[in-house]
């Protein structure tokens, strides 16, 4: 494990002093507009019913659930960034997004399958990672192969998707609908439950192999003189990559921008050469938060799918890193 630098620690706490004033805004902003003294109160305890009953009821279990899911995003899109050594091997963009989703709509709808969606998306991720890896051959998660593998197993993952969704009933079809753009509204208690406790696993394997992450930024002959296993870290990385991707979509659905956004963000922000893990999840869970407010807010009564809102915000910036590529390594 590796001790933060001064910018990382300063900008870790920036990001989280952004995320509870994004935090705030979620519980705050509504039908019912509330002042951050009524949260407050109302998360002590201490409100009228009816403040009580709007955040502690209707906004926080939403509001934590985008904190964990957009921390987990995150989180998975910087490691398998710096797995590939490429700014653009996000889950949702090699396609791990989207056949997590399959499975988990595969559930949803009713084939004969009776496993949890948490499972189903997990399993989903597990296969889409699979195929990727074993087409880029030799390769692995390295160079464009890995990425044009996923780009094509996230296609058909997308295709059978809709075959599902329109070989079933519409009423079974508009319950599954929320997984296939991403939204909040599909959540389960359990699924956030599942998720919390994996991110909190997950981020303490991270930490404990963030030394051997950052040595992945250079060739592997030095990484392994600088005494990084190679294979080990690799397979652990990808494996931790799957499991934050595959609960955070049993949860919301593919929400894979974010996966984009917020490392982008983060080590923008933070030293150079460090693999940004805990202020990615401070940025993730902070876009997703922020999404989500402005999806239920900006044409209320009409609620607008976070998933929209990331692509909305987020394709552009995906246009601009493709016409102009960074010449800084993604770790």
């Amino acid at each position: 494990m590796t001790l933060p630098d001064k910018r990382t620690t300063i900008t870790n706490i920036a990001l989280f002093v952004v995320m509870l004033a994004a935090i705030t805004a979620s519980l705050a902003i509504g039908t019912l507009q509330l002042t951050p003294t009524e949260v407050a109160l109302a998360l002590a305890g201490q409100a009228d019913p009816m403040t009580d009953l709007v955040v502690n009821q209707l906004r926080l279990d939403r509001t934590l659930a985008g904190l964990l899911t957009g921390a987990a995003l995150a989180m998975a899109g910087c490691l398998m960034q710096t797995l590939a050594r490429n700014r653009l091997a996000t889950p949702g963009i090699i396609g791990i997004d989207n056949a997590a989703t399959a499975f988990a709509v595969a559930s949803v709808v009713g084939i004969g399958v009776s496993l949890a969606p948490s499972t189903m998306a997990l399993t989903g991720a597990a296969v889409a990672t699979a195929l990727a890896f074993g087409l880029a051959g030799a390769k692995g998660t390295r160079g464009y192969r890995f990425i044009v593998a996923g780009i094509g197993i996230g296609a058909i993952a997308g295709s059978a998707t809709q075959v599902l969704l329109s070989r079933v009933a519409i009423d079974t079809a508009n319950a599954a609908y929320p997984w296939t753009v991403g939204s909040l509204n599909a959540r389960s208690d359990q699924s956030v439950l599942v998720l919390a406790v994996g991110l909190g696993i997950g981020y303490l394997a991270l930490m404990g192999i963030s030394r051997a992450l950052n040595t992945l930024q250079f060739s592997d002959p030095v990484a392994i003189a600088l005494g990084t296993r190679l294979r080990s870290t690799r397979v652990l990385g990808l494996g931790l990559s799957v499991l934050l991707t595959g609960l955070a979509v049993s949860v919301c659905g593919p929400v894979g921008l974010i996966a984009l956004l917020a490392p982008e963000l983060a080590r923008t922000l933070c030293r150079p050469g460090k693999v940004p893990l805990t202020a990615s999840a401070l940025a993730g869970a902070t876009f997703m938060v922020t999404a989500d407010l402005l999806g239920r807010t900006l044409f209320s009564p009409l609620e607008v799918p976070v998933g929209i809102i990331t692509a909305i915000i987020g394709s552009p910036y995906l246009l601009w890193i493709l016409l102009r590529p960074s010449q800084r390594s993604p770790t």
